[in-house]
């Protein structure tokens, strides 16, 4: 049942020329917002936004009291503002200029202790599992198929036991051979993974001795190693050799650990427009916090941030920092431009569907995911996580593809929103957070918090009780995509294949 007090819509910033539709909105319908008043002129589905003043042709159209296009054609008061009249003004890439400002402490409370794993090197994990991870894409169902066997023999015994296939490995030259390498070490190092066992078929490409040499030194005891070609039976040897880890995690039990020694991942994938109004800003205050506490926090999907770099840069800690995001930036946009694509080339239909028009509008509500939390450090694909505070990581806006190198760089939880729906997970706990309620209701084996209760809600009592339930899952309590086994992992592949 609708709640006949809940806002039917919002006006984001003062300086804002649209209006946003929380609900579905009748024509000739008379709209109050803050500063402004109109009459619709035509339906405005939810999410969709609505004009607040009147638009020349190439004028700015304003939402988060930043520019997120320009209009192509006259709008009126009243009128729907989505792709028919709406368009990028983003260009190619940009000279950055630094003001000099640089992030400063966020002013948040802390957040409490949580129940992690500890670790030989220091670090706490949110799980206590092993890993099969293939070489190369010929061993992929090798590496699937003994874990399914193996977390029925030891049920119990340790959180799990995961296979993580992926078509990659072999075929593959230079930097792109470099990056799955890269990103398969970095993932054995992630602190989750209790005990990995490497599979490798023997004539691949991206040889184990290689790879092996590009795992962290303190993450090599945990490796166990297999050469399909030069095994009897490879499962039955893949198989004993997880029985062994099995024996060696299993006594390892959770004690109680800092929210310092949290590092989470920043994720949206099948955005409305209202993940810039709820989830994403729910985010944002729980990085604030985490922050605050001394924890970590990545942020990635380099190309949805193209039209909100501005305010990102702004929050660079050095010099230093806010060049090489600068130059991150610049590099994604290049690579667009020679293969002869527009920066611009987003949103998805889906994002279109949800009131989403222009990449301006996407990224600026996807960059409040990380609050106001100052940018510490700038790390390259495959890198791990090694600051407090806010770390940008190259990585495109591909859901399986940024979330795969969000684990990577050592995330011991994603926290993925959504207005939209999906039901993967990665190889870390992966929290999905619906951006509305009817979203929440209507798929709860995906979603597993409601952020729609921030409209019309009290917002410090949704932030209090998002924070406890991140510490609650961070310490065991199973997502939706653990329970369902949606977990994956996906490679960014850049280069020619053979």
């Amino acid at each position: 049942m609708t709640d006949p007090a809940a806002p039917r819509a919002i006006r984001c910033h003062p300086a804002d020329s649209v209006g946003i539709a929380l609900a579905d909105l009748a024509p000739g319908e008379v709209v109050a917002l803050a500063g402004a008043r109109c009459t619709l002129r035509g339906a405005i589905p939810r999410g969709h936004k609505f004009a607040l003043q009147p638009h020349a042709r190439g004028d700015v159209v304003r939402r988060y009291g930043e520019a997120i296009g320009r209009a192509t054609a006259a709008i009126a008061p009243g009128e729907h503002v989505h792709s028919h009249n709406l368009a990028t003004a983003l260009v190619g890439e940009r000279r950055y200029a630094d003001s000099g400002a640089r992030g400063a402490g966020v002013a948040a409370p802390p957040l409490g202790t949580w129940r992690g794993y500890p670790r030989a090197d220091g670090r706490f994990a949110t799980r206590n599992e092993i890993w099969l991870l293939p070489t190369v894409g010929c061993v992929a169902p090798l590496a699937e198929l003994a874990a399914r066997e193996a977390s029925l023999r030891h049920a119990g015994r340790i959180d799990a036991i995961a296979g993580f296939g992926h078509p990659h490995g072999c075929s593959q030259l230079g930097d792109d051979l470099a990056g799955t390498r890269a990103a398969l070490a970095a993932l054995c190092d992630n602190p989750n993974a209790g005990g990995v066992v490497l599979i490798g078929l023997g004539c691949e490409s991206n040889q184990l001795d290689a790879l092996i040499a590009c795992v962290p030194e303190r993450s090599r005891a945990k490796l166990r190693v297999l050469r399909a070609q030069d095994a009897g039976d490879e499962v039955a040897e893949v198989m004993a050799l997880v029985d062994d880890l099995v024996d060696e995690l299993a006594p390892v039990q959770r004690v109680e650990a800092l929210a310092a020694a949290l590092t989470v991942g920043l994720k949206c994938g099948g955005s409305d427009a209202l993940s810039g109004l709820t989830a994403n800003p729910l985010l944002g205050r729980f990085s604030e916090r985490l922050a605050a506490s001394g924890g970590r926090v990545i942020l990635t999907e380099i190309p949805e941030i193209f039209g909100a770099e501005d305010a990102l840069l702004a929050r660079a800690v050095s010099p230093e920092v806010f060049e090489a995001a600068g130059g991150l930036v610049n590099r994604f946009k290049r690579h667009y431009l020679d293969a002869g694509l527009p920066v611009s080339e987003n949103p998805s239909p889906g994002n279109i569907a949800g009131g989403i028009t222009t990449l301006e509008e996407k990224s600026l509500g996807a960059v409040q995911k990380a609050g106001a939390v100052p940018l510490a450090d700038v790390i390259a694909y495959g890198e791990t996580v090694s600051r407090a505070g806010l770390t940008l990581l190259e990585a495109p806006g591909n859901d399986a593809v940024s979330s795969t190198a969000l684990a990577a760089a050592g995330a011991g939880l994603i926290l993925f929103t959504t207005g939209r729906g999906t039901p993967l997970g990665f190889p870390v706990p992966t929290v999905k957070v619906a951006s509305n309620s009817g979203l929440a209701a209507a798929k709860p084996g995906w979603i597993d918090f409601d952020a729609g209760a921030l409209l019309g809600g009290d917002a410090d009592a949704v932030l209090e009780a998002f924070s406890g339930r991140l510490l609650a899952i961070a310490s065991g309590e199973a997502t939706a995509a653990e329970r369902s086994g949606q977990r994956v992992v996906a490679l960014w592949k850049r280069g020619v294949t053979l």
